[in-house]
């Protein structure tokens, strides 16, 4: 959701309805300015009234990466938007080419990307595993093609795709 908050458009990213003791009731958000870029904890009041901003969500396709800046591409209109590594956060760890993700806009300005809650990589470094402590669950570490290290079982080799859960980070299962 976003909202009207002080001339500026924000985006909702926490809400919390607090009634502490005796006093009155009130609602803890926290907003992030589409404007500015930074994050605050705002106090409303239980009967405060807030204007709603209108959020439009649109499926599109990772492109490249242009430099530090990485490109989207809508499937339909063919349209290219460039997002800043700081608006793409922790999913450009899962972000592979013509991989998809949910867009969201305020008023045509990007404020947020979200990934499906899985997405199927490739391994392009694994070490060999080292055989004798199958006791317990015995995990190595191994490099994805988008850069980040997952640790996975010791059976898993290089050039392999292996499914990726976007909101952990941790290895899933073999693709």
């Amino acid at each position: 959701m976003a909202i009207d908050y002080n001339n500026d458009i924000c985006v909702v990213l926490d809400v919390q309805h607090r009634t502490p003791g005796n006093l009155r009731a009130f609602v803890q958000a926290s907003l992030r300015s589409t404007r500015t870029g930074k994050s605050s904890d705002v106090r409303f009041s239980s009967t405060e009234k807030v204007e709603t901003v209108a959020l439009r969500t649109r499926r599109m396709e990772f492109s490249y990466k242009e430099g530090a800046d990485f490109v989207f591409t809508d499937p339909e209109t063919y349209e290219t938007v460039t997002l800043t590594p700081e608006l793409v956060g922790n999913a450009k760890d899962f972000l592979v080419e013509n991989g998809e993700a949910t867009v969201t806009f305020v008023e045509e300005k990007v404020v947020s990307v979200e990934l499906p809650a899985s997405v199927i990589l490739t391994v392009t470094d694994a070490p060999e595993g080292v055989r004798g402590d199958s006791a317990n669950n015995v995990q190595k570490s191994v490099l994805m093609e988008t850069g980040i290290t997952l640790q996975v079982p010791l059976f898993i080799k290089t050039g392999e795709k292996l499914k990726v859960d976007t909101r952990t980070g941790k290895y899933m299962e073999r693709a």
